[in-house]
């Protein structure tokens, strides 16, 4: 890279710091409130026997009962593998049944257990109280402005990978 390449670079880096507050690196303060979430709801679900990622499984479950794997994966933003590891121990948990698609053999559908039900509805109790916790802590005005913020973000991400 020649001097005029560098000294652009060294002028995008100046003018990131300057827009972005002290720390530049908005994606480690992207990742910091992540882990605090994730944090806070792992132990919210310690005594119900359930994880984070389990709990969002079962709340798609909730929402959408007889799913293939492979749908809740994607709904999950997980890969199939471990969506696959996952649903195993679910279902050695008794939280979740797999059955073959009438119309289809091949096809494994999901839906919650009775014990899975149950779970969700503990899990809700316990997870509920963290988010309006977190939503407490802005407007509703903030909540519309930090979601179109999150999802350009996003959308940052997805244009490059793309490209």
């Amino acid at each position: 890279m020649g001097m005029s390449g560098r000294r652009r670079l060294a002028g995008r880096k100046s003018i990131a710091r300057k827009t972005a507050g002290e720390d530049p690196r908005l994606g480690m303060l992207v990742k910091r409130a992540e882990q605090a979430m994730v944090r806070a709801k792992s132990a919210a679900l310690k005594s119900v026997g359930l994880t984070p990622a389990q709990y969002v499984a079962l709340v798609e479950l909730g929402q959408q009962p007889g799913i293939t794997a492979a749908t809740l994966a994607r709904a999950c933003l997980v890969t199939p593998q471990a969506m696959m590891i996952m649903l195993k121990t679910m279902e050695q948990q008794g939280l979740i049944a797999r059955s073959s698609h009438p119309r289809h053999p091949n096809v494994l559908e999901l839906n919650m257990t009775d014990v899975g039900r149950e779970a969700l509805e503990e899990a809700r109790e316990r997870v509920e109280p963290i988010e309006q916790r977190v939503f407490g802590a802005f407007t509703a005005k903030d909540l519309i402005v930090f979601r179109g913020l999150l999802s350009r973000f996003i959308e940052a991400f997805d244009k490059e990978s793309t490209a």
